[in-house]
């Protein structure tokens, strides 16, 4: 009988994050200080981040090890199982494989806390007090309020009024671990008063919220900012996922033929897919690497490739990057961590060198993939994931239709449980 599930020992466990970085052909366009155009220097990003953090950011080495206070608590749910979606396929009627890795068995539910727990243990080795950060759906201010309760650090999350309102009881469980949650804009800040002045009925947006959370960091002198997405040590710490994949589908004799991630600003994509692009980089393998975006905000199928800032405000430095624009504001979806204006520099460079691919689709699609999903694979998946998943079943049944055995695998980065009211909307045919 074939394996349904594939479960690595926790020795198995990666010990180093992987750096693209170290192996792009051409180097990454830096950071600029939106002062000068000029790039930024390490000394400028202090206010915000650790000086250890800013040394990942920049960092050319290939491998960078993992503290073992970092893997100490990893082990809580790493390494994290691969499944291979038999009852999927069946009904699918498709001789392609589909194998997907679920991030969601975290404490948190999703993939955010392999970059959380690093990121809190990083600023308190160096004597940060307190985080704040933005969040979207919840998952990134869940993550974060967590790794704060093990690190000892106050955590202040402005998470985006839409989602605030959308998935009340992420709010409760940021609440349960420590965190202090407010809807963003709020009236915490002066960005945020402004915001709501000039737009009273605002939705709010990922870029709201880090203007709100940077402008609250560079005024505490015992605060640093945290980011969940978009940044390059952020993507780092992700690749756990794809380094924990590949042990796993060489159990069972497999390698992908395209690997798929949800994307927003990139790390869940990043996080499952650089592994795989390394080996095509190495001229190893040829694995498609997918983008999957809401057509609501279609930053890298319909965005442009320029410096944008990453927040509304323009406090942060400039990044190259495929963006909608730093004032877009994006309808008020229900995959509210993919409601970001741009991408990581990162996943913008592998798509403008022609590395990876994208596709985006509209909400209905979506949720028929993810109600399909559910009523085969039993897990119900969080809307974010939901874009992999109708990618993975379009991949699928194009094999059909071929006849091609090809190899799937997508980043199932979440469970849905807080989600169910957009379910609801769903079914009641009331989604935007």
């Amino acid at each position: 009988m074939e394996q349904t599930k594939i479960i690595l020992d926790e020795n198995e466990m990666p010990k180093k994050w992987y750096n693209v970085l170290s192996d792009l052909p051409t180097p990454i366009d830096p950071p600029l200080d939106p002062r000068t155009w000029q790039p930024i220097s390490p000394d400028a990003l202090e206010p915000i981040f650790p000086k250890e953090l800013i040394r990942q950011e920049m960092s050319s080495d290939r491998y960078i090890e993992i503290p073992e206070e970092v893997l100490d608590i990893y082990r809580l749910w790493r390494p994290s199982p691969l499944f291979r979606a038999h009852q999927l396929e069946k009904v699918l009627k498709t001789p392609a494989k589909i194998y997907y890795k679920y991030e969601g068995v975290s404490p948190a539910g999703s993939h955010k806390t392999n970059t959380s727990i690093a990121q809190a243990y990083y600023n308190m080795k160096e004597g940060t007090e307190r985080l704040t950060t933005e969040t979207g759906a919840g998952q990134w201010g869940s993550a974060l309020s967590l790794a704060c309760n093990y690190f000892d650090l106050e955590c202040k999350v402005y998470m985006v009024r839409s989602s605030y309102y959308q998935k009340p009881y992420r709010k409760s469980l940021m609440t349960l671990w420590g965190g202090n949650v407010v809807p963003s804009p709020s009236p915490d800040t002066e960005f945020g008063r402004k915001i709501l002045q000039e737009q009273p009925d605002t939705p709010g947006s990922l870029g709201i919220a880090i203007s709100e959370a940077v402008e609250d960091a560079v005024a505490h002198e015992n605060t640093k900012y945290s980011l969940g997405s978009v940044l390059n040590h952020v993507v780092l710490h992700q690749t756990v996922i794809g380094a924990e994949c590949k042990k796993q589908l060489e159990q069972v004799e497999e390698y992908p033929d395209v690997v798929i991630g949800c994307c927003g600003g990139g790390s869940n994509l990043g996080g499952i897919g650089l592994e795989f692009i390394k080996d095509r980089l190495e001229g190893k393998h040829n694995a498609r690497v997918v983008a999957v975006e809401p057509s609501a905000c279609p930053s890298l199928t319909k965005g442009e490739y320029r410096y944008d800032f990453g927040d509304t405000a323009e406090m942060t430095p400039l990044l190259k990057m495929y963006t909608l624009g730093h004032k877009h504001m994006p309808p008020a979806i229900h995959a509210g961590g993919l409601r970001y204006h741009g991408d990581s520099p990162i996943i913008s460079k592998l798509y403008a060198e022609g590395l990876i691919e994208a596709v985006s689709y509209d909400q209905y699609d979506v949720f028929d993939a993810a109600v399909q999903f559910a009523r085969t694979e039993g897990i119900v998946p969080a809307p974010e994931s939901s874009h992999a998943i109708r990618c993975a079943i379009d991949e699928a049944l194009a094999a059909k239709q071929t006849g091609e055995e090809k190899t799937i695998l997508f980043n199932l980065s979440g469970h849905g449980h807080f989600d169910m009211a957009s379910y609801d909307k769903y079914f009641s045919r009331e989604l935007v």
